[in-house]
């Protein structure tokens, strides 16, 4: 089974390397620095050394692949985020169409149903759009909003402050990104599926930025205030940390455009996992913060 593993140190990518080495399976990891593997998985795993950029790379790393886990590499700070990702994810889907990969699982968000209007996942719906035109197996895993992007922001929560631009009192899907590592690696592994396949990962609930406040308080032993801010606050904030105004727009729409968004599938047993931020927080945020 030849299984090629895209940011393979990254929160999902990790641990779906370190569930198929556990598998029995010898992944092809694709990583710009190999030393940033542990000895243990370099001596495990088929390393190809290169840029995810390097559509060259790209395309000779995955020809003859049995299944790909695409992850988008591109930073929303990117001068053109969209047209990156899209580029970038072109020798991938180029291999696709004429069949020297014969399945994808691609890391997608909730909003890209949406196709337009949801800032960076725009682009992510476009690649969703381009893989399923290749005539692959394809399976989108459209995710909730990350536990780890709260890492982002440390300085602030050891001030004891959680900024956001999202509507502060409305519920919305929070996620485990080790949980979705599970739900790649059980998807490489099955040879069930086939077609075009759409799965959402939504966490263990739903969630209002005034619940995640009071989650961090409790668990972090401190309190955390909320602080919501506009987008024009926030457009303002990134223009004076010199982002390009393509990548303000971009990372200003994933807020914007998924304010009012229901996601395309209900939560039901297929789409929840297990994982809450309470117990992430206090064992992967809380540690952070005490140094």
């Amino acid at each position: 089974m030849s299984i090629v593993v895209t940011t393979p140190t990254g929160h999902v990518g990790s641990r779906v390397v370190r569930l198929l080495l556990q598998a029995g399976v010898r992944p092809r990891v694709l990583v710009r620095d190999p030393a940033r593997l542990d000895e243990a998985t370099r001596t495990r795993a088929d390393v190809r050394r290169g840029d995810l950029t390097d559509a060259g790379f790209v395309r000779e790393a995955v020809a003859g692949a049995g299944t790909v886990f695409w992850v988008d590499p591109t930073p929303h700070t990117t001068a053109d985020p969209i047209e990156t990702s899209l580029r970038t994810a072109a020798p991938l889907v180029a291999a696709a169409r004429v069949g020297d990969v014969g399945r994808v699982v691609f890391l997608s968000s909730i909003g890209a149903e949406k196709r337009h209007g949801v800032g960076h996942i725009d682009a992510l719906a476009g690649i969703e759009e381009q893989l399923d035109a290749t005539g692959a197996d394809v399976l989108h895993l459209r995710c909730a909003y990350f536990f780890t992007n709260l890492l982002f922001d440390l300085e602030g929560l050891s001030r004891g402050v959680l900024t956001t631009a999202f509507d502060p009192g409305r519920p919305m899907p929070w996620v485990d990104p080790r949980d979705i590592g599970d739900v790649v690696a059980a998807r490489l592994l099955s040879d069930t599926w086939q077609g075009r396949t759409v799965q959402a990962v939504h966490g263990p609930e739903d969630l209002t930025f005034q619940q995640v406040a009071q989650i961090l308080t409790d668990a972090l032993g401190y309190p955390i205030r909320l602080d919501p801010v506009s987008d024009d606050a926030t457009r303002d904030a990134l223009r004076a940390a010199g982002l390009h105004p393509s990548a303000v727009e971009g990372i200003v729409g994933m807020t914007t455009g998924s304010r009012e968004l229901v996601p395309e599938q209900p939560r039901d047993l297929l789409t929840t996992t297990p994982t809450r931020l309470s117990g992430w927080a206090h064992a992967e945020l809380r540690p952070l913060l005490e140094r």
